[in-house]
């Protein structure tokens, strides 16, 4: 099957609003395209009916087309719902699908549904009414009013509409790596299920910022897909997801949420936690409550589930209620999430002496101490790069690490990229240089300043482990396992 992606639009949703701008469609096919290209690093070709009007030779190139395309993207209007073509696209798609494996591939729908303008989820074509949607833009219930987010960059790029493309794009580049049987990250084996709670819509910002942080460190999010709406089949789906986390994170915010169909009373929101505080064996799952620091809901409803949390009523102990800032969050997600590897004893129960040789630029010396101390604290012996002004003291010291290290981690932090893969060539010249033992594990950190270069950042030669927050020891815990698993292997 051919990594193609088709996008299913209708025409009259790219006219441009007034002389002298580029269509809405035009602009995303082009953005997409440039921005797969930057997380994947290969073309992905993507493909759409570039004509005002079809006729029987062109319907079947598109009819080619989508027997050949391995994504879907249907930009849901007014107009995609109306048009002649539209429809049929989306069901012809999804026949071919049935036949070349399905419309669900390792559990991850192969049609990304974009809604360009608002429409009711009951009116979604019934092929997507349940899939997971990228909403550009927002809806204002008390008006029953919606506005567009802008794709222009002048005078000021609308960052909402940044944020969906991106979130759309990871998740493509994540279901192409697994529809290759690639990882989408080379510290999978941390890996992790997150039940991340549907919210409300003051919040729904920080969810995605949060579930595009977590898919980009390779765990997987769920749902997957929109929930239902009636009160059967939301519950039955809840519990599913829920059966398969580990963590549940749960954002609450100013606003009570959407009261679903056969529920007297509690909303989506309320109805997630009570069954995640429900689970049958209850300690297995760890459930994080976050609100933000400052909080004043309207809704009476709301105000009373905000002080029976507060009061920490019917909270189980494995539920920790934090009212801090995101990026604190995100901290402490990180930190349940990490595999805890076990200390490095011997037989005799003594410490074991796995060297792991530290590489950094001179300018990142001091920030490399946190990473020292976090090594030597797991159990390892960490070896300091080299400081001094005599350079053929410094390249022999360099050259000694190299051949006897177990270990070695490149901190990549103020100095360049080149810099960086001429480390990573040293690192396979290992052999010619006269090592003759395996190096048990080889790592990049890729640490702050954070930068569109290190986002794209990847290499087959050495793990790499991505942190642009503050040190904490558990982002080793990948390097360090597979340190653990080389050694136990050599034994």
């Amino acid at each position: 099957m051919a990594h193609e992606i088709f996008i299913s639009y209708a025409h009259a949703d790219n006219a441009p609003l007034a002389e002298g701008l580029e269509g809405w469609v035009d602009l995303f096919h082009e953005r997409l395209r440039i921005r797969l290209r930057q997380l994947l690093g290969r073309d992905v070709p993507i493909w759409r009916d570039p004509k005002l009007g079809g006729n029987d030779d062109f319907s079947s190139e598109i009819f080619s087309r989508l027997s050949e395309a391995a994504i879907l993207i249907p930009i849901l209007t007014p107009s995609y719902l109306t048009s002649e073509w539209c429809p049929r696209e989306l069901s012809e798609f999804c026949r071919y699908a049935e036949k070349n494996g399905g419309i669900r591939l390792r559990n991850k729908s192969r049609i990304f549904k974009v809604i360009k303008t608002y429409l009711p989820r009951q009116r979604h074509p019934q092929e997507v009414k349940d899939s997971l949607g990228y909403e550009f833009y927002a809806y204002d219930p008390t008006r029953d009013r919606a506005m567009e987010f802008s794709p222009d960059v002048k005078p000021d790029r609308d960052i909402r509409y940044w944020a969906k493309l991106e979130d759309l794009a990871w998740d493509i580049k994540i279901f192409i790596e697994n529809l290759s049987a690639i990882s989408p990250s080379s510290s999978a084996s941390a890996s992790q299920t997150v039940y991340l709670a549907e919210t409300t819509s003051d919040l729904n910002g920080k969810r995605d910022e949060l579930r595009r942080e977590l898919q980009q460190r390779g765990h997987l999010v769920l749902p997957d897909k929109d929930l239902p709406l009636q009160v059967p089949a939301l519950n039955e789906t809840i519990n599913d997801c829920l059966d398969r986390s580990l963590l549940a994170v749960h954002l609450i915010g100013e606003h009570y949420g959407i009261v679903p169909e056969m529920e007297a009373e509690r909303s989506i929101v309320r109805l997630q936690y009570d069954l995640s505080g429900a689970r049958p064996d209850a300690s297995k799952l760890i459930r994080l409550l976050w609100m933000p620091e400052v909080l004043q809901p309207a809704d009476p409803r709301q105000q009373a589930f905000i002080e029976e949390l507060q009061n920490g009523m019917h909270r189980p102990k494995n539920t920790e209620l934090l009212q801090i800032s995101l990026e604190d969050l995100k901290t402490r997600i990180h930190d349940k999430l990490a595999v805890k590897p076990k200390p490095l004893i011997t037989t005799n129960g003594n410490s074991a002496s796995a060297s792991v040789y530290l590489i950094c630029d001179k300018a990142d010396l001091a920030s490399l101490q946190s990473v020292q101390d976090g090594l030597y604290d797991l159990g390892l012996e960490p070896l300091p790069p080299p400081t001094g002004s005599d350079e053929a003291l410094i390249s022999q010291y360099h050259k000694e690490m190299l051949l006897d290290c177990d270990a070695v981690l490149i901190h990549y932090g103020s100095a360049n990229e080149m810099w960086l893969r001429m480390k990573l060539r040293e690192l396979q010249k290992l052999a010619g240089y006269g090592r003759a033992k395996p190096m048990l594990a080889k790592a990049v950190y890729v640490a702050s300043p954070q930068t569109d270069q290190k986002l794209r950042f990847k290499t087959h030669e050495a793990m790499t482990i991505t942190n642009f927050g503050d040190f904490t020891p558990t982002a080793l815990a990948p390097f360090v396992n597979q340190i653990l698993q080389a050694k136990g292997a050599n034994a």
